[in-house]
């Protein structure tokens, strides 16, 4: 079969593409079948809810127990959705498959105080195994001002952007899938005033590589704040506590073009699959993989240089459900998969429902069953 170029598969014949030296103009990896082809029917009643709380962002981990582990952000619904920046905590819920329904257990990272980088919010959780220990890599933020609650449930602008723009990446570590967790004091990777990744640390997405103990850390961030692009670097550590060193000065993706700062990706999820890594990753335009929230599957021998897949597409935000109805998702965040025995098995994304976007009266963690 002849193998397309990157352009002919991702873009189509569109405009020029800003790329950085990071990924390669040619011919894309092939696999016979495309990611997006591997799923299977979501079951209604899996994942992650709780009528009481915004839940977000699963990650799940086979436990010492035997039983599946999420880790999940989750919020008050006493305050709006858009005040995961200030109320999120990470949390741990229970199930006996990896489908669910999943049973809150505790909370993880609770708030322990502004003076720490971590010490108001914490939110995108991501759970590994590193030997015989346990990872937990998320984002936290800090702030001076007093947190929502029922009585004041607004947060002013200026005092989301505080928050949001104090965001940094930060790792927890046990033994056991139950804890006790023992935080890190300090971020494990901090922005650089000057580069493209100035504002913020977020999104962690780890992988380890078993061969050589190193892990690869991708993370997101941007020259501005809340301006587009967001971009996605990478980093690596030989062991958890660090140092994490930037593998390239450089983004790894640049998909941007004049007058189209949108055309970008976030939300990464790596893994290590034999003899290089793999990602999945969410196209905020579409005009990578054809749709708008859908995912972009991709891969890379060093986790620096990175290629798209021929066949690109990785995920849909069109559902069907395992008693035959459809949907379409206003939303389809946070991807995750469960790998187990070296491949993946289930796909989880944060979603709800609502009016319209980023208007929800529910969300939850949702999980898709692959074939293997």
């Amino acid at each position: 079969m002849k193998r397309r170029t990157f352009l002919d598969i991702s873009l189509k014949g569109t405009a020029a593409i800003a790329l950085s030296s990071n990924l390669i103009l040619g011919c894309s990896k092939h696999e016979s079948v495309a990611f997006v082809d591997r799923i299977l029917p979501a079951p209604k009643g899996g994942g992650f809810q709780d009528d009481d709380y915004w839940i977000w962002g699963a990650s799940v981990i086979k436990g010492e127990d035997g039983k599946y582990h999420m880790f999940a952000s989750r919020w008050t619904k006493e305050v709006g959705f858009g005040n995961w920046v200030s109320n999120s905590e990470v949390v741990r819920a229970v199930a006996d498959t990896p489908v669910g329904p999943y049973v809150f257990q505790e909370v993880v990272l609770p708030v322990r105080g502004p003076q720490f980088f971590d010490g108001m919010c914490t939110h995108n959780p991501r759970i590994i195994k590193y030997r015989d220990q346990y990872l937990l890599y998320y984002f936290g933020t800090t702030y001076d001002f007093p947190m929502p609650d029922k009585a004041n449930p607004t947060v002013s602008e200026d005092n989301w952007r505080k928050a949001w723009m104090n965001k940094r990446i930060g790792l927890a570590i046990s033994n056991s899938v139950f804890g006790p967790w023992k935080r890190l004091d300090k971020p494990v990777i901090e922005p650089r005033p000057g580069h493209w990744d100035a504002s913020i640390t977020s999104n962690p997405a780890p992988a380890v590589d078993p061969k050589t103990g190193k892990i690869l850390l991708m993370y997101k961030s941007s020259t501005n704040g809340l301006v587009p692009p967001l971009l996605l670097g990478v980093s690596m550590a030989s062991n958890p506590v660090g140092p994490y060193q930037r593998l390239s000065e450089d983004p790894i993706f640049r998909f941007e073009t004049e007058g189209n700062n949108r055309r970008d990706v976030e939300d990464p999820y790596i893994w290590w699959a034999g003899d290089h890594y793999e990602a999945i990753i969410k196209d905020r335009s579409g005009e990578i993989c054809g749709e708008e929230g859908g995912g972009v599957h991709a891969w890379s021998k060093d986790g620096i240089t990175w290629k798209l897949y021929e066949k690109v597409k990785a995920y849909s935000r069109d559902i069907i459900w395992d008693d035959g109805t459809r949907s379409h998702q206003n939303h389809f965040e946070r991807p995750f998969l469960l790998i187990e025995d070296g491949k993946p098995t289930h796909l989880f994304a944060a979603t709800g429902t609502g009016p319209k976007a980023w208007q929800f009266d529910r969300t939850w963690n949702m999980v898709i069953p692959l074939r293997t």
